[in-house]
């Protein structure tokens, strides 16, 4: 692969990271939590190769006890 097409490929990956990003912040506003610290991982998108990671980042108490009642809820078929 050449350094262009990584280059390209790279952008896609970030790109698609940043769309899952943005899904996963309208999923959690529509149950009520919000984690003001979702992101992508910018050091995971340097490199040639880069792995890019979505970030969950920290939340207060209370959006973690919001998304662990959303969660038993779906695991309860609710």
């Amino acid at each position: 692969m050449t350094t262009t097409e990584r280059r390209r490929a790279a952008v896609a990956r970030i790109r698609e990271a940043e769309e899952v990003v943005a899904l996963l912040k309208d999923g959690f506003a529509r149950v009520g939590v919000k984690l003001p610290s979702l992101r992508i991982d910018a050091a995971s998108c340097a490199g040639d190769d880069p792995a890019v990671l979505v970030d969950l980042g920290r939340c207060n108490l209370d959006a973690a006890m919001r998304l662990s009642r959303v969660l038993d809820e779906k695991a309860a078929g609710s």
